[in-house]
């Protein structure tokens, strides 16, 4: 089974910046559709950005774009997530998931995720 790790979450101010990972052991990621979501406390967890594993076909949620930026990078087995110009909404837990395709970014779908990331944007 497919295990996912995230990294790279903290506290950050308005207007800051933070690069997430998303890793896996003994499976290239290259094989998947990988999406990262959010879930702040007391809400439904969100679908952020996610990119298509057959042709590298992005999709953001229109909250993010224009300031988080989705990569795979091969070398590590990851897939990241750049995110600028952070907002005290971008605050929650962060998670990566896998399945083939991206779909329409909602978390039903996606069986393999991680254990999550926080993400605090607060001055």
């Amino acid at each position: 089974q497919l295990q996912l790790v995230e990294s790279g979450g903290g506290l950050v101010q308005p207007g800051g910046s933070l690069r997430l990972s998303c890793a896996a052991s003994k499976v290239t990621l290259d094989y998947y559709s990988i999406a990262w979501f959010r879930q702040a406390p007391g809400k439904e967890r969100e679908g952020v950005s996610c990119m298509r594993s057959s042709d590298g076909t992005i999709v953001y949620a229109d909250s993010v774009k224009g300031r988080f930026t989705i990569s795979r990078d091969n070398a590590k087995n990851t897939v990241d997530l750049q995110m600028n110009d952070l907002k005290p909404e971008d605050t929650g837990i962060y998670y990566c998931a896998a399945r083939s395709l991206c779909g329409t970014l909602k978390p039903m779908g996606f069986g393999s995720w991680g254990q999550g990331t926080q993400v605090t944007v607060s001055s």
